[in-house]
Parts: C-alpha cells; structure tokens; sequence
C-alpha cells in the first residue's frame, strides 16, 4: 500500500447538452419593459398636455398613474371582469361620455367592452393556454340575431326611402355590443372561483345601488349624477325626474325607475343561493343573516323605485318557487313578512301604490288606457293602434330600428313592452327569436336543476336560482322597452354567462360530458354482432 495521498480530481466542466446554446448577450426583459414603460407614459404625457383642456389632462394623467400603480389587478382577466361589473354597476349609461373630442359619444362601458373584446380575441390567437369556452346558449342567441337580420332585407326598400338604413344597421350594432357581454364574461369565466366571485359581486353591486336609492328617494339626491365632480367624465344628458306615491322614484344608477326595480329583483335569487353556498362568511348563520340584509336591502330598492312592474317580477318568481321548490317558497315567505311589515309601516303610501293598485282591476285598466303614445303610460291604450301597424307588416316587421321613440327624429310611440316592441319591428318571426333568447336558457337551467338535485345539490341550486331570475326578467318584458335599459340588459347577460359556465363546464357537466364520451368510445370499440341465421332443409 502507497503511503502517499492521491491527488484531488479536477472538478468536472459543465458542457452544455447537444443542442443547447448559450443564451444570448442582451438587456434583460426588466430593463426592456421600463424603457417601453417611460416611453408610453411620455408619449400620453405629451398628447395629455397638447390635445385636451388642462383639467382634463390632469385627470387623464392622474388615471393613467393609478393604473401603473394598481397594475396587477386592473391588468387581468378577474380585474377586467371586476371593471366592467362597475362600469355597468355604478356609472349611468346615456349620461356620461368620456372627454375624448370624437363625432360620437363615448361611453364608458362601450371602452371597458372594446378592449376586453380585443384582449380576449388576441389571448385566443396568441396564447396556447387559452382555450374557447362553450356558451351552450349559442344557437337561441343565433336565432334572435338571424331574425334581426333577416327583417332587413325583408323590409330593404322601404327603411332607404325612410331614411332608416342606417339606423337599422346601427341597431345591429347595439345588439352586438349587448351580446357582446355575454361573450366576453362568459370567456372570463374558467374557474368556479372566478364564478363565484362574479355572483358575489353582482349582489353586493346591486346592495350597494339600492342603499343609494333609498337615500335618493329620502333626499332626492342621486349620488350617481354627480360622479362627473370627481371622474373625468362628460355629461351628455340631464336629470330625470319622476314621481309616483307621493314621492320622488329612484333612478340610481339606471336610466328609469322600472329599469332599476328590475336589475335588483333579478339579483334577489342570486343573493338567496349565496345565503346557503358562498364562502364567506364560512359560518352557516352568520352567512345567512348577512346575505338576508343583502336580499332586504335589494328588496327596500326595489320599493325606493316604486314601480308596479317589479311587484309582477317579484310574484313571478314567488309563484315559480313556490310550484318547484314549495319548502324554499314557503320559507322565504314567511322570512320575508318582517321585512314586508316594516316597509308597510315605513312608506303606507308606497305599499298602497305598489299593491292595493292590484286589487282594484277597474282602476288598473283604467290607468293603462290614459295618454296614449306617451311614454311611460297608456300601456293598453297604446296596444290596439300598435295590432293595427303589425297587421300591416304581421311577419317581418317594419325592420329591425325603424322605430325611433326619443329625439328630433321620433316616428313612434314608446309602448313599454318589449315583445310588442318587437313584434312591430321584427314581426312574429322576431317574438319567436326573442321568446329563443330569453325563454330557452330558463328551460335549459330548469332541466340541469331537476337533473343535478340529488347529485349536487349546490349547482343544482346555482342553476335554478339562475332560470328564476330570467323568469322574472321575462315577465318584466312584457311592461317596459327592456332592450333599452343597457344596465339590467347587461345584468341579465351576466347572469346568463354564469348559467352556461354551469351547464359546460361546472363539475356536474364535465362529468356528464366525460360519461358521454365513454359510453361513444364503448359503442364504437365494441365488435361487430355477427348473426347466424339457421338454415333448414
């Protein structure tokens, strides 16, 4: 044996695998991005300083700095959907324009709708990830769409010696944007979190608009049409004002009373299946009680906007629980009478309007048939001179936007009906398209909540909390231009892009889906049957 020590081994020299180089010499991304950064925040500086007043360049400036700072949750796809819940939520449409000098007004929500349009269309081209989630209403959405276009043609020569051509495309235009929500939202919509996070704000939104509109009926100070004092809006419209019960109606932050009383009422289901199913509070008590202030809160909204069409959506909806789910029908009813009895001691007058104007059909009748073609009355005075123009046009229509109800170039009356409302523009062929786009889904959801009850019993609630809200919201078509009150059109939509995340890719239906699969893949691996047919002499 040697008495001397081997030598150390050389540490070995790290070789990059075949077909791996080095990385390239550069600047780093970082450095990159900030240099990009100054360069964009220069060049709005700049057109801030030059092209606008300095009042409104400084709130550009000051907007595009909180942007920077909050970047990571305004630049992504929760803190888009966030942003457009508060668009459509707080900030009145066809009152605020943004102070940009164009030929037209532009909108908030038509911005916060563009641009999630584009990122969306550019995240499914560029990002692998990303995938097209199914929408399950597609086809009733198709058949609305296909009888607003077919009315076009159908009634082409006279819509170009009205004048109303290009009317009749821009009222194409308006329902894609209104569609276009029910997109977008629903590509947003990939987990069950996000879900959930989306109902959650739905409800609270709609909470914290009617807690306003009880102090606008209070004080008659709408906290909405002030919101130019300290956002870089324009004004393009003024205050409305209405009165009803003596009393002031509130608007809040939708363009009518009726609008408003509808949006709230439609998310009183949602804020019941979120007593039972949301995650916070995570005591089953206190998660009850907090959501039932949420649901009485909505509710005294609903009574601070003192419309008698909201009384018809709360009884449909009453009467659809009540013949699908008698136990859940009973016990709101009877959790809802405290609520009911404090508001009849608080505002007599209200319930007196709202209810009392019920039981009396004579005087009802007689209400609907005063000031016929005004707007907001004269419902039924209104309906035999309305049957009398669609005799005329009984399949078509007049075509798709050739009524024109406000402004210089008014041609009709306002109906407050939407199905007559379409009838008379699109024809029958319209009101089948329309009966596709709001009725279907709420069998569709109906079906999926009769199907999952025993199963999974919480999307099967979600599902049918869903088809109650789009029932009321059905009923509602029938007393108001719904089409024209974006906000609870926008709602609606919403409301509609979670039911088909449930219907697609909630776990129910992914199960659903996978069983399916597995019982094709079985048929088409099978052999073939061969039969043996026995031959006798």
């Amino acid at each position: 044996m040697s008495s001397s020590a081997a030598p150390p081994a050389a540490p070995a020299e790290i070789v990059p695998a075949d077909g791996d180089a080095p990385p390239a010499a550069g600047p780093p991304a970082g450095r990159v991005r900030v240099v990009l950064g100054a360069i964009a925040l220069a060049a709005i500086a700049i057109a801030a300083a030059v092209l606008l007043p300095p009042l409104i360049g400084g709130a550009l400036l000051l907007t595009v700095a909180l942007l920077y700072l909050a970047r990571r949750i305004v630049f992504s796809w929760v803190g888009g959907l966030g942003i457009l819940v508060a668009v459509v939520m707080f900030i009145p449409v066809r009152r605020y324009a943004l102070p940009i000098p164009l030929p037209f007004q532009l909108e908030p929500y038509r911005v916060v709708l563009i641009l999630l349009l584009l990122a969306v269309a550019v995240a499914l081209v560029l990002d692998r990830g990303r995938r097209w989630q199914p929408v399950a209403f597609g086809w009733p959405i198709g058949i609305f769409v296909a009888t607003l276009v077919i009315s076009i043609p159908a009634n082409g020569t006279a819509l170009v010696e009205q004048g109303l051509a290009s009317t009749a495309v821009g009222a194409l235009l308006n329902y894609a944007i209104l569609l276009s929500a029910f997109y977008i939202v629903r590509q947003l919509l990939t987990t069950e979190r996000i879900v959930m996070g989306l109902a959650t704000a739905l409800v609270w939104c709609g909470v914290a608009v009617a807690l306003f509109a009880v102090f606008e009926r209070v004080t008659r100070v709408n906290v909405f049409w002030r919101l130019a004092t300290f956002l870089p809006l324009d004004m393009i419209a003024d205050e409305g004002s209405d009165f009803r019960a003596g009393g002031y109606r509130s608007y809040a932050s939708s363009q009518h009373p009726i609008a408003l009383s509808v949006m709230l009422c439609i998310l009183i289901p949602l804020a019941i299946y979120l007593a039972v199913y949301a995650k916070r509070p995570v005591n089953g008590w206190s998660r009850r009680i907090v959501y039932g202030l949420a649901a009485a809160a909505l509710l005294m909204g609903v009574l601070a906007a003192v419309s008698r069409t909201a009384v018809v959506v709360l009884a449909i909806m009453t009467l659809m629980t009540l013949i699908l789910r008698p136990y859940l029908g009973l016990t709101l009813i009877a959790l809802a009478l405290p609520t009911v009895v404090i508001g009849f001691l608080a505002l007599p007058k209200v319930f007196d309007t709202l209810f009392a104007s019920f039981l009396d059909l004579d005087a009802l009748i007689a209400s609907q048939k005063t000031s016929p073609g005004w707007g907001g009355a004269g419902r039924l005075a209104d309906l035999e001179p309305a049957l009398a123009q669609v005799a005329v046009h009984p399949f078509f229509g007049t075509g798709v936007g050739s009524r024109i109800v406000v402004g210089e170039e008014r041609n009709a009356f306002i109906l407050d009906n939407q199905f007559l409302g379409t009838l008379m523009e699109v024809g029958a062929v319209g009101v089948l398209g329309l009966v596709a786009l709001v009725v279907v889904p709420t069998i569709m959801l109906l079906r999926f909540s009769f199907i999952t009850a025993r199963t999974e019993p919480r999307y099967a609630f979600l599902a049918f909390a869903l088809s109650v809200s789009a029932a009321g919201y059905t009923a509602a078509l029938f007393f108001y231009d719904a089409f024209g009150f974006y906000q609870t059109v926008f709602v609606f939509f919403f409301l509609l892009a979670i039911g088909a995340w449930l219907l697609t890719a909630s776990p129910p239906a992914l199960a659903a889906n996978a069983m399916r699969r597995d019982a094709a893949s079985t048929r088409q691996s099978a052999p073939p049957v061969i039969q043996v047919q026995e031959v006798r002499p």
